[in-house]
């Protein structure tokens, strides 16, 4: 008897870590707003994708979420940035949403960035960047005394960085706003 319940104990044990482990890592990985609605279980979900428009290695899209049983709605700006994979020599994508509350802040972030980050020259190793719930990444950081700027679409996969020009901000901004009207 002893025997089996030292056995049980260690499988709560062990069960209940696991359980915190993947709690913890789904805090930390991030889900939209938008991905929660969507993957609702017991609902009947139509996903509508409205291309806006490219830039570099990425495109632009609205996608919006409709649960036909509840007529509940949720929208959000949707990344996927395509890449070759190493080994297998084959095109994959990465993905990423940004909730519709969330899109007013990237904007923001942006034209902070343009107007009072770049024209600076920077004198020790920086960092700035914006972060989405769903680990999405849009930013900056210094170069020799000069700012490379980047979109990041998955926070853990450093095949998701898509580097950019300075003047390609632009260009994302009119790509935003043309998707928050859309949403």
């Amino acid at each position: 008897m002893k025997k089996l319940t030292l056995t049980f104990a260690f499988f709560v044990a062990a069960t209940m870590t696991s359980f915190a482990q993947q709690v913890a890592k789904t805090k930390e990985t991030g889900i939209s707003n938008a991905e929660k609605f969507s993957d609702r279980s017991g609902s009947l979900i139509e996903k509508e994708y409205i291309d806006i428009g490219s830039l570099k290695k990425f495109n632009i899209q609205v996608a919006k979420y409709t649960d036909l049983i509840s007529g509940q709605k949720s929208s959000a700006v949707r990344f996927e940035a395509f890449y070759t994979n190493t080994y297998s020599k084959s095109t994959d994508s990465k993905i990423a949403l940004l909730d519709a509350d969330e899109i007013d802040g990237l904007i923001k972030s942006i034209k902070i960035i343009q107007d009072k980050i770049l024209p600076t020259n920077p004198t020790n190793y920086t960092e700035i960047a914006f972060k989405s719930r769903s680990g999405f990444m849009a930013g900056c950081f210094s170069k020799e005394n000069t700012w490379e700027t980047f979109v990041k679409i998955d926070t853990y996969d450093s095949n998701s960085y898509v580097f950019m020009e300075k003047e390609d901000l632009s260009t994302l901004l009119e790509l935003l706003t043309q998707a928050k009207s859309k949403l």
